[in-house]
């Protein structure tokens, strides 16, 4: 099972860089995914650096979310996009990524997300989660559609924990994405 940290400075109980050097230490989870989209660019640039070393640093794999400029300014080839903004590139900007990722909320933009390249999509709400109150989550039925429809991994998301993460892969993902007990 694959597992990919995403980061949420603002759920974080300590200080944000000695928690990404805790997760890049931490050999449960695979990948950090750096998702401060709150942030200016320029000042995620600065943070992107600084968590991009630490990875480095760990063999951790790191994964840049938003900011796609700042990605090319790191020379740094990962990027995991929100799919109205994965729209707005262009050939020649996707082509500086190896890898290149984005969100399905329905089997449709799943089905967009690979014809506009992707590399992999993260899938979800998969169960209810404080991250998105009030939205219903979509299930594992959900997960398992988008999962035998698509040929690129998937990763679920959403109010996923260890003593559910089995479910995700047992309905076909190849991994699940953890941001409050990565946070926490």
């Amino acid at each position: 099972m694959y597992r990919i940290a995403v980061t949420n400075r603002h759920l974080c109980q300590e200080d944000f860089l000695t928690r990404i050097r805790r997760l890049a230490e931490d050999t449960y989870y695979d990948a950090i995914l750096l998702r401060e989209k709150d942030m200016t660019e320029g000042d995620y640039y600065i943070l992107a650096k600084e968590v991009l070393a630490i990875c480095q640093n760990n063999g951790k794999k790191c994964i840049f979310h938003s900011f796609y400029q700042a990605a090319r300014e790191c020379g740094h080839t990962m990027i995991h996009l929100p799919l109205p903004l994965f729209r707005t590139l262009t050939e020649e900007e996707k082509s500086f990524f190896t890898e290149l990722g984005t969100s399905a909320h329905s089997m449709e933009q799943a089905e967009e997300a690979l014809r506009l390249g992707a590399s992999y999509i993260t899938a979800g709400h998969i169960f209810p989660t404080s991250c998105k109150p009030g939205l219903p989550s979509r299930g594992l039925p959900f997960l398992k559609e988008i999962c035998d429809s698509v040929p690129i991994p998937v990763y679920g998301i959403g109010g996923i924990c260890q003593a559910n993460e089995r479910l995700v892969t047992d309905h076909g993902a190849k991994g699940v994405c953890i941001m409050s007990g990565a946070m926490g």
